[in-house]
């Protein structure tokens, strides 16, 4: 027998962390279809300009408040007061325009905070907790001690303060200045560079408080200690070593905080705060449907369903995350 014809074993890949993870993500239905609603989200607000029917500023004066006969049928309390039409899919709004288009073009914006608001409290809270736990001493006091007094104030009282502050200090600014910068930003992002600002301040305290954590019982483990033996610097333990073991709960952390973004921009649009008419929010739609829900409730049921969809997806998404990043988190609330 020669030596071609020994019969080698195949070797078995090693599966890897997030290799592991992401089957055992797949084998979780309610992630997977929480995942597929984002995706549809994500795809709806990328291509809004193309879906939708209308675009969301157009008016129809002649078609205010109108509605389809379907949704007349569905919510007969409307019936004495509706104008039958058949030029809206679901209606339109007190001004004549198109509730579908408006819903669609939202999501762009409860997307968007879905986005920066855990992308600001990875980037800064993962840096500011990872530098904090691995100095300690008095870096790690010092830093902390600036996290309780952030964290001393309500959050959402301190976010209505500080748009309350941009939206009046940057409106009557002279032409040239840092404010009047900031404030033709804001306009051309529809009003949403200040809840990114808002939102950012304090997205990151509990992520920051979290890695400090996790860096507190990592960096006397026995890896630490070799690669600090073997000549490593400090940025190479952090980031090359610590990082990698502290970012999965991070992840799992921020993911589960999203539905929290996306209630907090409806409910600043909600109240007024939020973004710049007549850009659509589903918080601002609601807050237009209220004025009219004895008579016309769907245009302020369906933008709530929306909303509620919206944070049930990213709700089953990150369940799912946490069991497959953390398997022995399964079934803990």
């Amino acid at each position: 027998m020669t030596v071609s014809e020994i019969a080698v074993p195949e070797r078995r890949k090693t599966a890897t962390l997030w290799g592991d993870a992401l089957y055992r993500l797949g084998r979780n239905k309610a992630a997977i279809v929480g995942g597929t609603m984002v995706v549809l989200l994500a795809l709806t607000a990328i291509f809004a300009a193309q879906i939708a029917p209308y675009s969301y500023s157009a008016q129809d004066r002649n078609q205010t408040d109108a509605m389809p006969a379907w949704l007349i049928s569905l919510f007969p309390t409307t019936r004495p007061y509706a104008k039958i039409s058949s030029q809206f899919p679901i209606g339109a709004d007190y001004v004549g325009r198109d509730l579908l288009s408006r819903i669609i073009y939202g999501a762009q914006i409860s997307l968007s905070v879905a986005f920066v608001g855990p992308i600001i409290a990875l980037l800064v809270g993962t840096v500011y907790g990872l530098i904090s736990g691995f100095f300690g001493g008095k870096v790690d006091n010092f830093m902390m001690r600036v996290v309780d007094i952030m964290y001393a104030f309500p959050t959402m009282l301190l976010i209505i303060l500080m748009m309350a502050f941009f939206r009046s200090t940057f409106a009557e600014s002279n032409p040239g200045s840092f404010a009047y910068l900031m404030n033709t930003i804001d306009r051309r992002f529809g009003g949403m560079l200040f809840i990114f600002v808002g939102i950012g301040i304090t997205a990151w305290m509990g992520t920051a408080r979290l890695a400090r954590g996790q860096v507190l019982s990592l960096r006397e483990q026995e890896f630490t200690l070799a690669a600090r033996a073997m000549g490593a610097g400090n940025g190479r333990i952090i980031f090359r070593h610590l990082l990698p073991n502290v970012l999965g709960p991070l992840v799992i952390t921020v993911t589960l905080a999203i539905p929290g973004y996306i209630s907090t921009e409806a409910f600043l649009s909600f109240i007024g705060l939020g973004v710049n008419a007549p850009t659509p929010s589903w918080g601002s739609m609601i807050s237009d449907g209220a004025q009219a829900i004895r008579t016309y409730p769907h245009q302020a049921i369906i933008p709530a369903a929306a909303l509620s969809i919206t944070m049930f997806a990213f709700n089953f998404l990150g369940d799912g995350l946490r069991d497959a990043l953390d398997p022995r988190l399964r079934g803990v609330q």
